[in-house]
């Protein structure tokens, strides 16, 4: 087993294929996580256990609150706002409920840092900073669709559905391209010059 191992990775190393490898790795896991909570009962499961909903309901309200701020203060709208929901002149509205939230999105997150190869006194801080990130994009998400409200609400389904949804994985994607770029393969820059030993960290890291 081990002799394949090494073999498998001198030809990996020989031909170049180490980025199609994590581009490999990285769609099995965030792919298998989704098959996960939705056809292998992960959610049904959580939603039982581990203060799921209460956890869910406090995510949906600190997305809700920053986002109606934004709308109303920044933007300028006339809403008003109840029970997390925002409700707009032109009779529209978002209600911000617990799936809303975004923490399938941090539970994927989590797990891709967990089970993706890197130094891990690294992913002690960019794995939080990346939960970060992703309910900071929750809440421009939220934004993004007051304007499709009261501007295309007809395109409302369709920017929900396939551009906004989506949008969380190009973010999470862009996330672990920096993590894989500029981390795990030691090129953190400190005073001018790369990091040396963090290069040889993360070779030598396991998942």
């Amino acid at each position: 087993m081990k002799e394949t191992y090494l073999k498998l990775k001198a030809l990996i190393t020989k031909h170049k294929l180490q980025p199609l490898v994590d581009v490999i790795l990285f769609a099995v896991i965030i792919y298998g996580f989704h098959l996960l909570w939705w056809n292998g009962g992960l959610n049904h499961f959580l939603s039982h256990y581990a203060a799921f909903k209460e956890t869910e309901e406090f995510l949906a309200h600190q997305v809700f609150l920053p986002a109606a701020w934004f709308v109303k203060h920044i933007i300028g709208y006339g809403i008003h706002t109840l029970n997390n929901t925002l409700y707009f002149p032109n009779t529209g509205y978002i209600a911000v409920e617990g799936s809303c939230s975004g923490l399938k999105q941090i539970y994927e997150w989590t797990a891709l840092m967990l089970l993706f190869p890197g130094p891990w006194k690294h992913k002690l801080w960019y794995l939080p900073l990346g939960i970060l990130v992703i309910h900071l994009e929750n809440i421009f998400r939220i934004v993004v669709l007051s304007v499709v409200v009261m501007h295309w609400p007809q395109q409302w389904d369709f920017i929900h559905m396939w551009i906004m949804r989506p949008f969380y994985y190009v973010v999470m994607f862009i996330l672990w391209v920096i993590w894989v770029e500029k981390i795990r393969d030691g090129k953190i820059k400190k005073g001018g010059n790369d990091k040396e030993e963090g290069l040889s960290e993360g070779n030598k890291s396991t998942i």
